[in-house]
């Protein structure tokens, strides 16, 4: 592209270069996508089942950047990085781009909801965090996997206490315990 210094620039100028939060946003969907979550997790390996697990993983990733002052930066960074891919994502699935920004803000919304129950959930027992998953991954209706939830339940508590123990810097670059 003849322009795409001048993009580049801009973004740099403007602190918005998105390619920062590339490293971890790229952990996040690979980790999200990992066979556990759609096998013993029985996640619905889908469209909507995978969204729902990245919204999860990067739910925790967000929640472990704001215990931090200098976390709200690489927060944002990995939102827009989030919101670039959504938009592909659509994209490519053939929506057009009069309602591609509907799409997004309901995806937007559906993160912010996300975050507060897996918030939440984490703060509380067992049984808030599996109603959250439940609501949330499985869009209201518990697998027929008698231990998929606990499974999906174990596996990210595993993971946000694991996160509290990565440095800011090294979580940026992409390192997910």
């Amino acid at each position: 592209m003849a322009l795409g210094w001048l993009k580049q620039g801009i973004a740099r100028y403007f602190g918005r270069d998105g390619n920062e939060a590339l490293p971890l946003y790229n952990a996040v969907v690979l980790r999200a996508r990992e066979p556990h979550w759609y096998l013993d997790g029985a996640v619905p390996d889908t469209v909507d089942g995978r969204f729902d697990m990245i919204a999860a993983v990067l739910s925790l990733v967000l929640i472990r950047l704001e215990a931090e002052d200098a976390g709200a930066g690489p927060a944002a960074r990995i939102t827009e990085r989030f919101v670039t891919d959504m938009d592909g994502q659509l994209r490519e699935l053939g929506i057009g781009d009069i309602v591609v920004g509907k799409h997004i803000g309901r995806m937007m919304a559906m993160l912010g909801g996300r975050l507060t129950a897996y918030r939440e959930g984490l703060a509380g027992d067992d049984a808030s965090f599996d109603a959250a998953l439940v609501r949330n991954l499985y869009r209201g209706e518990a697998p027929d996997a008698p231990n998929a939830v606990s499974h999906v339940r174990g596996a990210l508590r595993t993971l946000h206490e694991r996160l509290a123990d990565v440095s800011l810097a090294r979580l940026t670059l992409g390192e997910l315990p």
